[in-house]
């Protein structure tokens, strides 16, 4: 029972477990309208675990309006899916060894979005996260509350059209994504970028890997981004809409994921709130927007490429619109007196 409604789950146990030895925690949440049941089978980890030893629980969510499950990621409904999780992880603990400082968490698509909100509010509990065609919103972004600095991992496909590549109304796009959690573990700018080989040359897609390196706590950011992919688990059993078979999503995930412990991480201080800050969209037509995490008084300064000063103004609120007639490179400079946060902004 959590916040008065009865919720269900799956866990697979690998026969090689052992109470006396404490062993990671997989969160794999299932996608809107899928199922514990299905994930398991679809996002499949239950052979990786049998031989690396950890648990992997796959929650269901509740149902909405429409009678498909859902995880409120998006803030729309009273369910309280964050609360739900970590007390499951407190169910699960009470029952089997788990160790506090390895417990992961990843989905697809509405399950990926759900990860990234564990990831902002529940981040005392989870070590690093993985997306699977998922996204955040902008709310998520400006919102986002992680104490830690928090590898991540996301897999999307270009031709995605559940959840697009490039973005929609209020969600993020990937690149956008990928830069903002970059920025916020102060990984390095620059990826060490690698091309997939193209083993299943008959799957009608090809998957480019990039790692950015170097963050706080040894963090990383990585993204495989696949070409003319679409809204689906690379290497799944099922083939649903144009899969990926280049690489198995869930051995990398796994390898991700094995890199990283809660306690070596929670050592390192988040960086500022203002920093947290983002530009929306970018590459930006004629104007953008800037949301802040905070209200409260903070001086905007515009430049162009050369270093001109072109605008400055003052701002309290949580967000503010820019026009730019003209394209090209521009340096927005956020000071509140205490921070001061630097971004580039592409005009087309």
């Amino acid at each position: 029972m959590s916040g008065g409604i009865e919720r269900t789950y799956r866990l697979y146990v690998p026969e090689i477990y052992d109470a006396q030895e404490p062993v990671p925690l997989v969160i794999n949440l299932h996608g809107y309208g899928s199922d514990s049941q299905e994930q398991e089978l679809y996002g499949d980890f239950r052979p990786i675990a049998d031989t690396a030893n950890f648990l992997v629980v796959h929650p269901d969510g509740t149902l909405d309006a429409q009678n498909l499950q859902y995880w409120n990621s998006f803030g729309l409904a009273a369910v309280d899916d964050v609360a739900f999780l970590s007390e499951l992880i407190d169910t699960l603990s009470a029952a089997y060894s788990i160790d506090p400082d390895c417990v992961y968490s990843t989905g697809m698509s509405n399950g990926g979005f759900m990860s990234y909100e564990l990831a902002c509010q529940l981040s005392n509990r989870i070590a690093a996260i993985a997306s699977v065609t998922g996204s955040m919103t902008l709310f998520g972004m400006v919102s986002c509350n992680a104490l830690h600095p928090t590898p991540v991992m996301q897999i999307h496909g270009t031709e995605d059209a559940t959840v697009p590549y490039e973005g929609s109304f209020g969600v993020s796009s990937i690149d956008n994504l990928v830069t903002y959690w970059v920025e916020f573990n102060n990984c390095s700018l620059t990826p060490t970028f690698t091309a997939i080989p193209d083993i299943a040359t008959n799957d009608g897609c090809t998957a480019e890997h990039y790692v950015y390196n170097g963050g706080n706590g040894g963090s990383t950011v990585e993204l495989y981004k696949i070409l003319e992919g679409d809204h689906s688990w690379p290497g799944a059993i099922f083939n649903i809409n144009t899969t990926n078979m280049d690489f198995d999503a869930s051995t990398e995930i796994w390898r991700f994921f094995s890199q990283y412990k809660l306690d070596e991480l929670s050592t390192v201080e988040a960086l500022p709130s203002l920093s947290r800050s983002i530009v929306y969209p970018n590459p930006a037509h004629q104007h953008f927007t800037l949301l802040f995490q905070d209200e409260g008084d903070k001086m905007i300064t515009v430049a162009n490429a050369l270093g001109e000063t072109i605008m400055q103004l003052a701002c309290n609120d949580a967000s503010v619109d820019i026009q730019l007639e003209s394209c090209g490179l521009y340096i927005i400079s956020v000071s509140n007196g205490k921070e001061r946060w630097m971004k580039k902004v592409v005009m087309e």
